[in-house]
């Protein structure tokens, strides 16, 4: 192995290490009384048992995929989707252990103040942020030394993504069809607090966290990694300069390295300002990611005009983080304009709450989508005007533009940790609540729970940017590799002209759209389920509510797991079959414009989902710091949170997974294109 090699393989080992003296850490502090331990296994037993049923299911589908792929597209892809699934599956898993063991001991160091809660908190997250991007980048790394073309492993990120899809959809239906169903009953008809221990769904709430906010971000974040370094190294080696073949992986690597100095960094001492601590860490560890992006520059692609023209586009990566950052905090965050004027809608009743709420989500793309074009613009003249004579400068101008995007993932690690302490503190809300540990305590986790969810919102949106940016560079690869095998065969015309580009368009545009409204009616399904489970408890057991009898609990998180697994059939399958239909029917043309009519509907609309969700669950909480709970306006607020429940985590965020999985399954597939109806 060379420098080149070595680096990544180091880093990841390294972040590996640190991740598990943060677990032997965590595993040491105090787990605090044998009720709250109780609770806390009732939920990890709940989220084990949903991932069983639905690992039975998935597993038998990838193992069939793996052979099938590897039989008719080659061997190593076989392998590499493999590779891609299991890796995705584990970064849930880990993302859901962390989390149970990290939410109990934060509830327990709620008696000790927000200092400490808050530390056992971001430690927990932190470890989900080391482990799953050195996953990522461990994979990507080994299956690329083994097999040095990237086209040969591209079905790393076919399995990456269907099983992401598959945790995110289910883990989104459970989650929020347990939320609206102990919402809706509990707190909206009943008048009873959050995760009160009388809800017969609280724990099937505290479950959904885990499988939905925990393990569906694992692995959307591990996804989302996979497949923006692979579009990189696909169009690095449509390029063919030998020099840059490492860079993208380089770039992961140096980002990973930074993430481990921005999380040991971390200080919770004298903390008055949750905030303060995360922004630290994180620009600590931007600065160090672009001073290490400049030292492996210069020193394996040496002082040439395209070696900092490409630097140059990593750089616009990592401002592009905060960048996002600082738009969706402005349209999700209870301290600004947007979410205020939401609140202030509450007094009018539900329609006019639920109309500004939808209002405020569609303005945040406005921005949103313009820091991406302006990205897109700035990294594809810089790379594309520095490229060398004689060399394809759209080529480099489509290499800068995915360097940008494995830029901004360079970052997952500490984005990651950022995001991952909110389902953490989350969860040890409930435990406070339900143990009766006394309003204080639950202030401290309602502080951080606070934060977490506009962090939860921030890292939906950079998940989202770096799959618009990655699917663009994807597209290129997927053209190039289509001129490549259909040569000769098929006159590819891309241009609006041609009438199955516009077909193409309209298809994938579209999908975003159905699976969306899929989503959505699926979460409102099982959710009905779940109201109709907790109604009949009450009414079964009135010693339910007068506190004198316990509630069923586990078959609330039983009726949540069958609900959602039998929901996320569908729009797993639009995904895959799509391409592959529409791609036999009509050829390469067709499918370039349905993967980019996916990127233009799909980006914005999960973006606006995002958003429109986390800016009503913000506006709840706003509510409740005013001393407004149990109020008409308090009940206006909670079904507004309601309603943003599928939105920001069901629909939004399985959106970017789904525009990478048609990318990937288009990439794989190319050579069944066959254009059978000639048009």
């Amino acid at each position: 192995m060379d420098i080149q090699q070595i680096l990544p393989i180091g880093a990841g080992i390294a972040s590996f290490i640190v991740a598990l003296g943060i677990v032997s850490w965590i595993s040491k502090q105090p787990s605090g009384t044998k009720e709250m331990m109780e609770i806390s296994n009732a939920v990890k037993v709940g989220a084990a048992a949903f991932l069983r049923r639905e690992m039975k299911i998935i597993i038998p589908i990838a193992i069939a995929l793996s052979i099938i792929i590897g039989y008719f597209i080659g061997f190593s892809n076989g392998l590499a989707f493999a590779v891609g699934a299991t890796l995705s599956a584990v970064a849930g898993l880990i993302s859901l252990k962390i989390t149970v063991k990290a939410a109990v001991r934060a509830a327990h160091l709620s008696s000790s103040g927000l200092g400490k809660t808050f530390a056992m908190a971001f430690r927990g997250g932190a470890t989900v942020g080391l482990a799953v991007p050195a996953m990522a980048l461990l994979a990507i790394t080994g299956l690329y030394m083994v097999y040095p073309n990237p086209i040969t492993i591209a079905g790393v990120g076919i399995g990456a993504s269907l099983i992401a899809l598959f945790i995110r959809i289910g883990g989104g239906i459970f989650t929020k069809a347990a939320d609206m169903g102990a919402d809706l009953v509990g707190k909206v008809e009943s008048n009873i607090p959050e995760d009160d221990p009388r809800n017969p769904a609280t724990i099937a709430d505290n479950v959904g966290d885990n499988v939905g906010d925990a393990a569906g971000m694992g692995s959307d974040v591990y996804e989302s990694y996979i497949v923006t370094i692979l579009a990189s190294l696909l169009i690095a080696a449509l390029i063919g300069a030998p020099e840059i073949f490492m860079y993208p992986i380089l770039i992961g690597t140096s980002g990973m390295i930074a993430s481990i100095i921005g999380i040991v960094i971390v200080r919770s001492t004298n903390l008055t300002d949750v905030m303060k601590p995360l922004n630290l860490s994180f620009y600590v560890s931007a600065t160090i990611a672009i001073i290490i992006n400049f030292v492996f520059t210069y020193y394996f692609m040496g002082p040439t005009p395209i070696a900092y023209a490409l630097f140059g586009t990593t750089v616009i990566g990592v401002i592009l983080v905060p960048v996002i950052q600082k738009i969706t905090d402005r349209y999700t965050n209870y301290k600004y304009k947007p979410v205020q004027e939401i609140v202030e809608s509450a007094k009018w009743g539900y329609a006019s709450l639920t109309l500004m709420g939808i209002i405020k989500g569609m303005q945040s793309t406005g921005p949103f989508m313009i820091a991406l074009i302006v990205a897109i613009i700035l990294s594809f003249s810089i790379a594309s005007n520095a490229a060398p004579e004689g060399a394809d400068p759209v080529l480099y101008g489509i290499f800068g533009t995915s360097l940008t995007a494995m830029a901004m993932l360079s970052l997952a690690g500490i984005v990651l940790s950022i995001d991952a302490f909110g389902p953490i503190a989350d969860n040890a809300g409930g435990i406070v609540e339900m143990t009766g540990m006394g309003e204080e305590n639950r202030k401290v986790t309602d502080e951080i729970d606070a934060v977490g969810n506009t962090t939860k919102a921030v890292t939906k949106g950079f998940a989202i940017a770096s799959a618009g940016l990655a699917a663009l560079a994807m597209i290129q690869a997927f053209q190039f590799e289509a001129a490549h095998i259909f040569e000769g065969v098929l006159a590819l015309n891309y241009s609006l002209t041609n009438v199955t580009v516009i077909v193409g368009l309209l298809v994938g545009g579209l999908i975003p759209f159905i699976i969306t409204g899929q989503l959505i009616n699926g979460v409102s399904r099982a959710a009905g389920k779940m109201v109709d489970e907790v109604r009949r408890q009450f009414k079964a057991d009135s010693g339910i509510l007068a506190g004198t009898s316990k509630p069923d609990y586990a078959k609330c998180v039983d009726i949540a797991t069958a609900a959602s697994i039998k929901e996320l059939w569908k729009p797993a399958v639009i995904a895959i079959i799509s391409p592959i239909i529409l791609g036999i029917l009509l050829g390469p043309t067709a499918v370039a414009g349905l993967l980019m009519g996916a990127v233009v509907t799909g980006i914005p609309l999960a973006y606006h989902l995002a958003n429109t969700g986390g800016a009503w669950d913000n506006a709840k909480k706003l509510v409740e710091m005013q001393g407004d709970k149990g109020t008409e306006i308090h009940k206006v607020a909670v079904v507004g949170d309601i309603i943003g429940d599928p939105y920001k985590d069901t629909a939004g965020p399985a959106l970017n997974t789904v525009i990478k999985l048609l990318n990937t399954i288009a990439i794989v597939f190319v050579s069944a294109f066959i254009a059978l109806l000639a048009l």
